[in-house]
């Protein structure tokens, strides 16, 4: 992939067993880079198996340590000759009761303890960090403030807090504080790749990424009364990854990255499955209108406050990925694709159950 790749230096994983790790890992084990990944439980197989089984198939290695963003000091041993750090760690799931312990936290001072191991780790030249989108912008809204209504690596999220958009709020504060203690030193350097909703096949059969959880509302019947009127930017998970391994080996590689191949609204992904699948699950066959759901939205799902619906629902999703082009060289595979394997891979796992 790139030829100026060290393979003789190893590289560090965090959050290994997640679904944009994963495709990186693969990545990196095809180049022949040894990878250690960084995970809470390397004893558990059902995590950890899918990431054995692509080590038997290239022809890097894998060593995985025993690590805990919340537990300090916990990925020096892991970070050890490591000359790259990718930070992939954060969660990023639908189900979350308590924002300050499962998305805040996890993200702030998980990036505070990454980051502080680095500092005493001589071998680390690079940190990657994998931030988002939704460190640039909170709500759809936002975008029509931004210069030409649409959004580029100069702007931050300043409208997301621990109560609205708390995973957005955790994705900000944690990228800042990368920004932070990166300019307190000269030695190591910091990259960052800014990638919306990831989509496309997961390396392992039972992913736990929010965006299977908003394929299973597609097409479990959940709007079959009608897909919310929301649109987003999405990218294929494997554009991520080239993206993350070009941040990482391309010298002049600097900044931030938005990485975004197009935006799409809900009822396109719904339309864009049923064409290839045919009408064998319940999938919306219409949008709802914004006010129907701004008036019952919140008694059906606590999540779907009326600001939110508000500031999201009816707004366009515009974003600037020229950086991302130009100076990573990423070719972005067509998102028709990137949905049509990943609904597959649910069919073919059974999660994706029909009506």
């Amino acid at each position: 992939m790139i030829s100026n790749m060290n393979k003789n230096e190893p590289v560090m994983v965090t959050g290994a067993t997640g679904y944009v790790a994963g495709a990186l890992i693969k990545k990196l084990l095809e180049n022949g880079i040894t990878v250690h990944a960084a995970v809470r439980e390397p004893e558990n197989e059902s995590k950890v198996s899918h990431l054995k089984n692509l080590e038997q198939s290239t022809s890097g290695k894998i060593i995985f340590f025993e690590s805990d963003l919340l537990k300090d000091g916990s990925y020096l041993q892991a970070m050890n000759g490591c000359a790259i750090v990718f930070h992939t760690a954060s969660p990023f799931n639908f189900n979350i009761k308590d924002n300050k312990k499962g998305l805040i936290d996890p993200a702030l001072k998980g990036t505070q303890n990454v980051l502080s191991s680095v500092d005493k780790t001589p071998s680390v030249k690079r940190v990657v960090l994998t931030s988002s989108c939704a460190a640039i912008y909170g709500d759809n809204k936002d975008i029509a403030n931004y210069p030409d209504q649409i959004m580029t690596e100069e702007q931050w999220n300043v409208s997301s807090t621990s109560n609205h958009n708390a995973y957005s709020y955790s994705k900000t504060i944690a990228e800042k504080e990368a920004w932070s203690i990166s300019k307190k030193q000269n030695r190591w350097k910091l990259v960052v790749i800014n990638p919306c909703l990831v989509l496309g096949e997961s390396i392992s059969k039972y992913p736990t990424s929010g965006s299977f959880d908003l394929f299973k509302q597609l097409a479990d019947g959940s709007m079959k009364s009608g897909a919310a009127p929301l649109e987003l930017g999405a990218v294929d998970v494997n554009d991520v990854a080239e993206a993350q391994i070009k941040a990482a080996y391309f010298e002049n590689a600097e900044g931030r990255h938005i990485i975004y191949n197009r935006s799409v609204k809900l009822i396109e992904i719904a339309n864009i499955i049923k064409n290839k699948f045919g009408d064998k699950w319940a999938l919306p066959k219409r949008e709802a209108p914004k006010w129907l759901i701004w008036l019952i939205g919140p008694f059906v799902d606590k999540s779907l406050t009326r600001k939110m619906i508000k500031n999201n629902f009816g707004h366009p999703w515009r974003a600037d990925n020229s950086k991302s082009k130009k100076f990573l060289s990423i070719n972005y595979k067509p998102i028709e694709k990137s949905i049509e394997g990943m609904f597959q891979q649910m069919i073919d796992n059974g999660i994706a159950k029909k009506k």
